[in-house]
């Protein structure tokens, strides 16, 4: 029997760490019948692959809520489920911020220069109280639900270092002779565990904003599908959600309106705007029969269009749901992190009790306050955010870049590995060419005539020969007008035999211009196809027709030249058609005559060699070769079977997508690897600083508040390095 798996994108609650999402990674792995899951922290979604007849989506919100978060499951959209939790993630920090920030200030300022006033203590209790354990309630609810399922997670360290800190100080304030006779010192904290919360739900509150903005691309994807559509009944219209359509409804789209969803055009002429996905600026005619797509444009005309794609399946929804599983994946780079999260909070916890034993072995009751403070500070200073935050902000970002300069990636691997390629294999038709021959020149006899240059028109527009339309569009250009013929009779495999005004004339291929009594050298191709054009045995033209070089493929190989990159170009066309091509792109290596096994034998050729391949094509006969090689990318005016076994697919069928891919993978990395470092450096320095290292050379401790404002820090420092691929120029 068939495993037909589904993947599905779910928001995830509860989340406040790196630990948190390795928690949840590890557990919807383990649920049976799920073969991948993969947890964004960044976006707070994880991505889950799953075989129906074994789990549900209910089944896996469970095993979530048992680990102590939460799966949020419905029938909407996951990504606007996801956005709409966002939101309300950030109103609730963002309120809970300013209030704790409202009652901490008053706290630190009577902890800093109004001690000695009456009731001091006892005012900085009450004001403090509410921060902790009202505004702060969440640190202590999530550190509950982790620790009856024996785990701990970022909330643990935070609750901890401020339920130590206040119930030390209340102890203080309610039995103020107790530290006199114990030789304790006497020092409260209550400013500590106030702006502990205060800082860790201002980092919160300051991250999530910059998250929110890691996502834009989806959410501009998602905007391009119109929410409602006219909905053509007989005589009557009326508007409905998109959500209500079904194949076969007629929808009414006006002047300057987005089309729904992908149809036909039954009725009315226009031209649309379809740049979204092919990154054309010139709109393209529209006219009954023509296809449209969801989320273009149309621009003139009203127009009627069948509805042949249900919203969930257009190709803007395919996009969106291909950059939402992309950005839901793990690059490899991310492993390490996610190892070192898995046991960073017991860790931490150790080593606080560590540092407390440590200052009170060296320095006895006497120091108490001190190794207090320390084993506090190493709690709060510890998060693991930064480290969490470093490899999945920059993904996020990076391929969301990616589509909206249409690259589409289908995985964060994919994305890592581009930064590595040293070699690009090039499909010649439709990759570096335009995948359509044109006529690149047109020999006249001295005898032709213009009207016999119309004879030639007027036939080849009759004729159904796939090479006619193009030496139509060529003769129309060159001022040729359509006659009426006498006669006109296509011969198969040969040409076409046509009259006029009582003289007969032909039009075909070498063989058939032989077969007509021309006698002598003809013209000779120069890597293309010609067609020739005559009366009896007189020969009045030869046109040249070949497919010609993108006018951008020249430019897109110098660029990637110049990166350091070798190219190549393959081919199963002749050597003459190749070797022409590889001239006008500036290409030196090229190999013709390819059969599709051929480009994946020499895909493993350089593999061997140590090279890391890139394979670019369009075609089914570049599956092999795409799959082969260690990056596959697709044209976007390929076919579906190329699309699919592709890691990344060009929306456009410009190649100086390439270079630019190229370009953002290495930023990328770039920022992955200068999070990686400073979320490392950050706890390498802090952790020891916090513990008190600096004490017996300068005398000095690092202050719990100020501990949690470099933690809020680090992590708001990683996303923001991050959203620098927003400004790269692709």
């Amino acid at each position: 029997m068939e495993n037909h798996s589904v993947k599905q994108t779910f928001p995830v609650a509860d989340m406040s760490c790196a630990a948190c999402a390795a928690k949840v990674d590890k557990v919807l792995n383990s649920v049976p019948g799920v073969s991948r899951a993969a947890v964004n922290f960044a976006a707070a979604t994880v991505l889950v692959e799953y075989d129906p007849a074994q789990c549900s989506p209910a089944a896996l919100r469970e095993a979530v809520r048992q680990a102590g978060y939460d799966l949020i499951v419905g029938a909407g959209d996951a990504a606007r489920e996801a956005e709409k939790a966002a939101g309300e993630r950030y109103r609730s920090l963002k309120r809970r911020t300013v209030w704790a920030i409202a009652l901490s200030v008053p706290v630190v300022v009577v902890g800093m220069f109004w001690m000695g006033m009456p009731y001091a203590e006892e005012f900085m209790w009450l004001l403090s109280t509410p921060v902790v354990f009202v505004l702060g309630r969440d640190f202590f609810v999530n550190a509950w639900r982790q620790l009856r399922r024996g785990s701990a997670n970022m909330d643990t360290l935070v609750a901890l270092s401020t339920a130590v800190a206040w119930v030390f100080s209340l102890f203080l304030t309610v039995f103020p002779s107790f530290s006199d006779t114990h030789g304790l010192g006497h020092f409260v904290y209550f400013d500590s565990a106030t702006m502990i919360v205060a800082f860790v739900l201002t980092g919160k509150w300051l991250e999530e904003k910059a998250k929110n903005s890691t996502t834009s691309a989806i959410r501009s994807l998602m905007k391009l599908q119109p929410a409602t559509a006219v909905l053509v009944d007989g005589e009557t219209e009326r508007e409905v959600g998109v959500d209500e359509l079904k194949i076969g409804d007629r929808v009414l789209v006006r002047p300057g309106g987005r089309i729904p969803v992908d149809g036909a055009v039954v009725s009315g002429y226009s031209s649309v705007d379809e740049s979204m996905l092919t990154g054309e600026s010139v709109a393209v005619e529209k006219e009954a029969g023509s296809s449209v797509f969801a989320g273009t444009i149309n621009m003139q005309g009203a127009i009627v269009v069948s509805v042949q794609k249900l919203a969930a399946d257009t190709m803007l929804a395919q996009m969106v749901e291909m950059v939402r599983e992309a950005q839901g994946s793990k690059a490899p780079v991310q492993r390490v992190a996610d190892t070192i999260s898995k046991y960073f909070t017991f860790v931490v916890v150790s080593l606080a009790v560590l540092t407390f034993a440590v200052w009170l072995l060296v320095g006895g009751t006497a120091v108490f306050s001190s190794a207090l403070v320390c084993a506090v500070s190493v709690l709060v200073i510890a998060c693991p955010c930064a480290l969490g935050l470093a490899t999945p902000t920059a993904i996020t970002v990076g391929i969301g870049k990616a589509a909206e300069g249409h690259i589409l990636i289908k995985d964060a691997a994919a994305l890592e590995k581009v930064c590595k390629v040293s070699a690009v294999l090039l499909d010649k038709t439709g990759t570096v060419t335009e995948g359509r021959p044109i006529v690149v020149s047109m020999k006249r006899s001295p005898e032709l005539t213009d009207e016999q240059l119309s004879v030639l028109y007027a036939a080849e527009k009759k004729s159904e020969h796939p090479l006619a339309s193009v030496i139509v569009e060529h003769l129309q250009r060159q001022g040729a007008a359509a006659v009426a013929l006498d006669s006109f009779e296509a011969v198969a495999g040969r040409g076409v035999r046509m009259a006029c005004r009582g003289k007969e004339y032909w039009a075909g291929s070498e063989r058939y211009a032989r077969e007509n009594g021309v006698d002598g050298k003809l013209p000779e191709s120069k890597g293309g196809s010609s067609v020739y054009f005559g009366s009896g045995n007189q020969l009045l033209a030869t046109l040249e027709l070949a497919d010609h070089v993108k006018e951008s493929s020249p430019v897109a190989i110098d660029r990637m030249k110049r990166m350091g990159l070798k190219v190549y170009m393959l081919s199963g066309d002749n050597e003459e058609a190749v070797a022409r091509v590889a001239s006008e792109a500036d290409i030196s290596l090229w190999k013709s005559r390819m059969l599709p096994s051929d480009k994946d034998a020499f895909v493993r050729e350089l593999q061997q060699r140590g090279e890391v391949v890139a394979m670019v094509g369009d075609g089914v006969n570049d599956s092999q070769a795409l799959a082969r090689a260690d990056v596959g990318i697709a044209m976007g005016s390929g076919t579906d079977v190329a699309m699919e076994t592709a890691m990344m697919t060009f929306t456009t069928s410009d190649l100086e997508l390439l270079p630019a891919a190229v370009r953002l993978s290495r930023k990328t990395m770039n920022i992955v690897h200068q999070n990686l470092f400073w979320a490392f450096i950050y706890n390498v320095i802090g952790i020891p600083v916090a513990a008190g290292l600096l004490f017996p050379v300068f005398g000095v401790t690092l202050n719990p508040m100020w501990a949690s404002a470099a933690m809020a820090v680090s992590s708001l420092t990683v996303v923001l390095n991050s959203l620098r691929l927003k400004f790269v120029k692709m």
